[in-house]
């Protein structure tokens, strides 16, 4: 079977499954995606491990770091050079291309953890908003009886 077809297998099957019940956290049937914030806190928790534990075990250029700073496979490289072999430079570029490799994936992690802190705070906040404006005078909620009058 097709990725096309187990998709629309896969929405028809969630959409049976949700037809009986009311749903107010979608705009319409066409709507296949959901999101809840314990969802978002756990993608956004793992992306802030995932660039913790990476920062730490892909400093190949950090890694047995001398007074200068320069680590072992910097010092390998510039050892290599200095006996006038090839591999020296090709593992200099190496070492570069991973150094960018892995920064550009760090900063991935970071934007994505990030975000998505962001993302729950404005959320949050508009909820709060939401309710406070959905109360009558008195300060009690507008119950969910009342509120649908004005959605049909």
């Amino acid at each position: 079977m097709a990725f096309d077809e187990d998709w629309a297998q896969l929405k028809a099957d969630a959409q049976d499954r949700q037809s009986g019940r009311t749903q107010l956290n979608s705009a319409g049937p066409k709507d296949d995606l959901v999101v809840r914030q314990d969802d978002l806190g756990a993608v956004g928790n793992e992306a802030f491990r995932l660039h913790g534990e990476l920062r730490k075990c892909t400093d190949i250029a950090g890694a047995g770091a001398d007074k200068a700073g320069a680590g072992t496979t910097a010092r390998a490289a510039a050892e290599l050079q200095g006996r006038n072999l090839a591999s020296g430079d090709e593992l200099y570029s190496t070492l570069e291309i991973w150094t960018s490799q892995v920064r550009t994936v760090l900063q991935m992690c970071a934007h994505i953890s990030n975000h998505l802190d962001f993302s729950k705070k404005l959320h949050a906040d508009d909820d709060a908003e939401i309710a406070a404006s959905l109360r009558r005078r008195d300060g009690s909620a507008v119950p969910v009886s009342e509120i649908s009058k004005y959605v049909k």
